[in-house]
């Protein structure tokens, strides 16, 4: 049965007063009733312009019609034949400028909440845990994976299913990557990742972490331990700065560097040790979600006040619209049309930055509006903490790994789009250590091409 609303059913959500005072999920998720309704929107085209839009390339009618039935846990076994972590992606993708963006039901109304319905199947099935992975026969090769980001992961899990032995080597303490130090637990809970990890844990994966490739190890030294291949998945972890002045006083941070001590170190706990300024005013310069995980985690440190300053206006923002929304409600201001040109302080101390109003120039082949600054208008905004998120680039440690692998100019592995190899022989790499900083889903994509890929290559050398 259609269900012909042209609104998406409502999710049930804390309310922003008492969110800012937790680091607990913001959306709680469908009930049933909502799920089953909101499924029974879904068209079910022939053509599913969605499915071609998502980076892994999900049946998603085919997953929400057997949501729409009832059938969770078959729309479950649908999702992980393609995504093999549908309970990460169904809360952090970006899914309004992917598979949505493609609803035929988006044309006259809202489209389809594919999101919320892919994670509506997980949850309920991450409970069944252990959980069996469907692996195709044993194969005697091991291959190692650098990395537990989501592409390291993704690429993990398609070479388990393929029946290869696999080594993550993580050069933090803990798994996940961004997943685990970028993203707030109130947009991922850490309970949930580490569900969708063990799965790869009791499946057989083997995860190493303290191991930095390129300093502990090299790429050679993983031949030598008899791995086949290797899949370099390290991400972009390097924090970019203004180059302004003043970006060296106490009391400005990197989101890394923040964000790392929100969410590994739990810097908000009282009962941890975790040296962080306790902020009165905070001021986060970018409009990426980097930037509205920051200024979020900023306002649950108490009687804070956080404003966002972004160069462009709020159209041109490329952080989700629902973190856009998210921070609005918890009480972050938002200041467009501005950018800093130095941060000034008192006795090594931030206490503000000088801005710069910005106005737009002209329209990007992109789409996007370029800007330029209007030198003569010049304000100040007060701020005792400064949060710098405008992206990252490649970490130059992986720089150190091998002497083979060949990097542009900007520190990122060069590979062959379509292979996914390096220069060196059977060493592949993915995700945001060749793109730059991007997604969650498309590192995933990266990974899983690059399993498909590295397989084929060690399969036709035996041949």
């Amino acid at each position: 049965m259609i269900n012909n609303s042209k609104i998406k059913e409502p999710v049930n959500m804390q309310d922003p007063k008492e969110r800012i005072k937790n680091f607990n999920e913001v959306e709680l998720g469908f009930s049933d009733e909502n799920a089953k309704k909101e499924a029974e929107r879904c068209l079910n085209c022939k053509a599913k312009p969605c499915v071609s839009a998502c980076p892994v390339g999900v049946d998603i009618p085919g997953f929400i019609s057997k949501i729409a039935k009832g059938d969770v846990k078959s729309a479950y076994d649908i999702i992980t034949k393609s995504n093999s972590f549908p309970a990460i992606c169904g809360r952090v993708c970006p899914q309004e400028k992917q598979c949505e963006s493609k609803c035929v039901r988006g044309k006259a109304g809202e489209p389809v909440s594919i999101g919320r319905l892919e994670r509506y199947a997980a949850d309920k099935n991450l409970n069944n845990l252990p959980c069996n992975i469907n692996i195709s026969g044993s194969k005697e090769h091991k291959i190692a994976v650098v990395g537990s980001g989501p592409s390291g992961l993704a690429c993990a899990s398609e070479l388990l299913k393929m029946g290869f032995k696999v080594t993550i080597f993580e050069a933090l303490h803990t798994v996940g990557g961004v997943l685990s130090y970028g993203i707030p637990e109130f947009r991922l809970p850490r309970n949930i990742l580490e569900c969708e990890i063990q799965k790869l844990k009791d499946n057989g994966v083997q995860i190493i972490t303290n191991v930095i490739v390129g300093k502990s190890l090299k790429i050679d030294d993983l031949f030598k331990k008899g791995y086949k291949a290797v899949y370099i998945a390290s991400g972009a972890g390097l924090p970019r700065f203004m180059n302004v002045p003043g970006e060296g006083l106490s009391g400005v941070y990197s989101a890394n560097e923040f964000l790392t001590r929100i969410n590994l170190m739990k810097s908000y706990k009282n009962e941890y040790d975790t040296p962080i300024v306790k902020p009165k005013k905070v001021l986060v310069i970018g409009g990426g979600n980097v930037a509205m995980d920051a200024a979020r985690c900023a306002k649950r440190l108490g009687d804070v006040g956080v404003t966002v300053v972004y160069r462009r206006t709020e159209q041109e923002m490329p952080a989700r619209k629902d973190e856009i929304l998210h921070a609005k409600e918890e009480g972050v201001e938002f200041l467009f049309l501005s950018n800093p040109v130095e941060f000034f302080g008192d006795g090594g101390k931030v206490c503000g930055a000088k801005c710069v109003k910005m106005k737009i120039a002209s329209e990007e082949e992109s789409g996007r509006k370029s800007v330029v600054p209007i030198p003569e208008e010049t304000f100040e905004v007060m701020g005792d903490t400064v949060i710098v998120a405008i992206g990252n680039d490649a970490n130059e440690t992986i720089k150190e790994a091998s002497d083979s692998i060949d990097f542009d100019n900007k520190g990122r592995i060069i590979t062959d789009s379509e292979t996914c190899r390096t220069s060196q022989p059977f060493v592949y790499a993915g995700g945001d250590i060749v793109t730059g900083a991007a997604t969650v889903i498309l590192a995933m994509g990266a990974g899983k091409a690059a399993a498909k890929q590295s397989s084929k290559y060690i399969e036709n050398q035996k041949s």
